[in-house]
């Protein structure tokens, strides 16, 4: 069953998993991880395979306890699958005006990629939720300390290079949210099939990410 993505479990844990060619099985049990951990939001890429089967199978499964969305979504044909399929936001890598406009036009949360200032706030005025800001692993939390300073009303979702180890230096640099990508989900617990220990791992993961995101 699906419902409207939920801003109030985001808000508890600002954090959009991102997952690409995880294989179908593994992501049903890490979905499960997820509802029981207090992690709220993944993110299936449109370039993994079976991404659309995935997220209609997640969202059928999860739809009233997790945000199921679609990463990678380039133009109007990509979203259209995505919302078809039952996703409940979308990501971008790129600012695309059409995409943006339509998401917003149905209440439908979306966040594009954007890179320099100009790209960020372009994203902004046409209605982002929040502004991706990616890759952020070479651009680092002082780039959004600075784009802040002027665009301090813009919230930002850095995305790339984000771990449980730096995502405080992000939030105390102005950050609203992170996208996370293998680290959310290490690939030693999907080889072995550990869900206990992955549920235990996104315990503290959730607990550290209140601790981080409360101190700023």
């Amino acid at each position: 069953m699906k419902e409207a993505f939920s801003w109030e479990a985001f808000k508890a844990a600002p954090v959009v998993s991102i997952f690409r060619n995880l294989p179908s099985e593994a992501l049903l049990e890490v979905a499960s991880c997820f509802a029981e951990t207090g992690m709220s939001t993944m993110e299936i890429t449109l370039n993994s395979e079976n991404a659309l089967q995935d997220i209609r199978t997640l969202v059928d499964r999860f739809g009233t306890r997790l945000n199921i969305g679609a990463g990678t979504v380039c133009d109007l044909e990509g979203m259209e699958a995505a919302l078809e399929a039952g996703a409940q936001f979308v990501v971008m890598p790129i600012v695309d005006e059409d995409v943006i406009g339509h998401c917003v036009s149905w209440g439908i949360p979306v966040f594009p990629g954007a890179y320099t200032p100009t790209e960020i706030y372009r994203a902004w005025k046409l209605g982002a939720s929040m502004v991706k800001v990616f890759p952020a692993n070479d651009l680092g939390p002082g780039y959004i300390k600075d784009v802040l300073a002027p665009l301090n009303k813009i919230a930002l979702m850095p995305t790339g290079g984000i771990t449980k180890e730096n995502m405080g230096d992000f939030f105390k640099a102005g950050a609203k949210a992170m996208g996370i990508g293998s680290s959310i989900v290490p690939k030693s617990f999907i080889d072995g099939r550990d869900w206990e220990g992955l549920k235990h791992y996104l315990n503290e993961f959730y607990t550290h990410l209140q601790t981080v995101k409360s101190s700023f």
